[in-house]
């Protein structure tokens, strides 16, 4: 099931975290570690969420996770199936929250999306790329339809930081994970 978070409301914060708390939790198998793989390219503004939120999770100094997907060191279309290979051999035993950008109703614009299950990177603009994680978090940047990689192009920043602001936030008031592992 997706859950689907309106940014602007009051309380999307402790919902992002409550959501994602509960997918880790239902997560059936055993891991020891927390992988988040933000992806997505700083040359497309409404594809720059992913390394927005890695940015900003990068920063913040605790052994209770590993991000991978900054604005320096992006994952995107070019290196996600060496990077996912590379994140499943250095980490084999990671529960991976892939974080990503995505083009959705008019209705669901900032909204953020948390599932479990895999995420489909690319699916918007038809490009053919490996799922991607055991959870998937996305914010939706903008509305889907026709021409999606001109819409990404000028979706605007605004939005994308504030949902990647909001996605942020949502993940640190869930830290500490310790509790939750299997």
């Amino acid at each position: 099931m997706t859950f689907y978070i309106n940014a602007s409301q009051r309380d999307s914060v402790l919902r992002i975290s409550h959501t994602l708390k509960q997918c880790i939790l239902d997560h059936q198998e055993k891991w020891s570690e927390l992988v988040f793989l933000c992806i997505g390219t700083d040359r497309v503004t409404g594809d720059c969420l992913g390394p927005f939120v890695g940015q900003k999770l990068s920063s913040c100094s605790t052994p209770d996770f590993t991000v991978y997907g900054t604005l320096f060191q992006p994952v995107h279309a070019l290196n996600l199936t060496a990077m996912y290979s590379f994140i499943r051999k250095r980490h084999p035993e990671a529960l991976i929250v892939a974080i990503d950008a995505s083009l959705g109703q008019k209705k669901h614009l900032g909204y953020v999306t948390i599932a479990n299950g895999a995420l489909y990177p690319g699916a918007a603009i038809h490009k053919q790329l490996p799922s991607v994680g055991h959870i998937h978090i996305t914010g939706i940047v903008n509305v889907s339809g026709v021409l999606e990689q001109l819409t990404l192009q000028t979706t605007r920043l605004s939005t994308v930081v504030f949902l990647a602001d909001t996605i942020v936030q949502g993940i640190l008031e869930m830290i500490p994970v310790t509790d939750l592992r299997s």
